[in-house]
């Protein structure tokens, strides 16, 4: 695939996800973020404009920025909290696809005193095990540097972060990975709110087990990228034109 026919694609794929997550009703508003590393360009990446609405955006919406968050193409503006959170996990953990949602049942356990999902408790979490960091310290709204770089530093060498009174955030190598981690997240963090509402006990799995199963789903990454492309089929099928330049 061409350089040019690689970055058309990476234009497509983050289209996907982000119409396909306002179809899960996994966005707010217009605000939130995805963004994703431009192919042979580590310092430039795709990121959501400013004032669309996830399910309106078509790849020629999405602009390119620099690690200074500076607008290189597109003709939209760019959030100004989108990429001093984007750029400082971009740059400084090397991920290539980062989303960054407000969806409820995630940002449910983000607002509750020690929320944690459990791992152990339910089989779709457990491909999260030993990949979620925890913020517990709320800095505000994303609005400098320093406040990137927290949220970065609090990610360490994880996956997921969960961000106390505010959201999650969700890293991968490419936009099918990083999507399907982002619809199990908060498939799991749903299953565990509604087990938790009925003031029962979580039955816990043993942690070999969980183990294994984190390993098998691990290995089965192909699952991921099925996904993706199937979600792809159903935007042809429901939006039509929703690819077009």
């Amino acid at each position: 695939m061409s350089s040019r026919d690689s970055m058309q694609q990476a234009r497509i794929d983050l289209t996907a996800a982000l119409r396909s997550a306002a179809r899960m009703g996994l966005n707010e508003g217009v605000c939130n973020h995805f963004s994703f590393e431009l192919p042979g360009h580590p310092d430039r990446f795709l990121i959501n404009p400013q004032g669309l609405h996830w399910s309106e955006i078509r790849p020629d919406d999405l602009v390119v920025v620099d690690e200074a968050g500076k607008v290189l193409e597109g003709r939209h503006a760019v959030e100004p909290t989108a990429f001093f959170i984007h750029s400082r996990i971009h740059l400084g953990k090397h991920k290539k696809c980062v989303l960054h949602t407000h969806m409820p049942f995630a940002t449910a356990l983000c607002i509750l005193e020690g929320g944690r999902l459990d791992c152990a408790a339910n089989q779709n979490a457990m491909r999260f095990w030993d990949r979620i960091a925890y913020d517990d310290e709320y800095g505000g709204v994303a609005l400098d540097d320093a406040e990137g770089d927290r949220m970065c530093d609090a990610l360490g060498d994880k996956d997921v972060l969960f961000l106390a009174h505010h959201g999650v955030i969700v890293c991968a190598d490419n936009v099918a990975y990083a999507f399907d981690d982002l619809y199990y997240l908060e498939r799991s963090c749903m299953v565990q709110v509604l087990a938790q509402g009925t003031g029962g006990r979580l039955k816990r799995a043993p942690i070999n087990l969980v183990e294994q199963a984190a390993r098998q789903i691990e290995g089965e990454r192909q699952q991921s990228v099925l996904h993706f492309e199937a979600l792809k089929r159903l935007l042809d099928r429901d939006e039509p034109g929703w690819s077009d330049t």
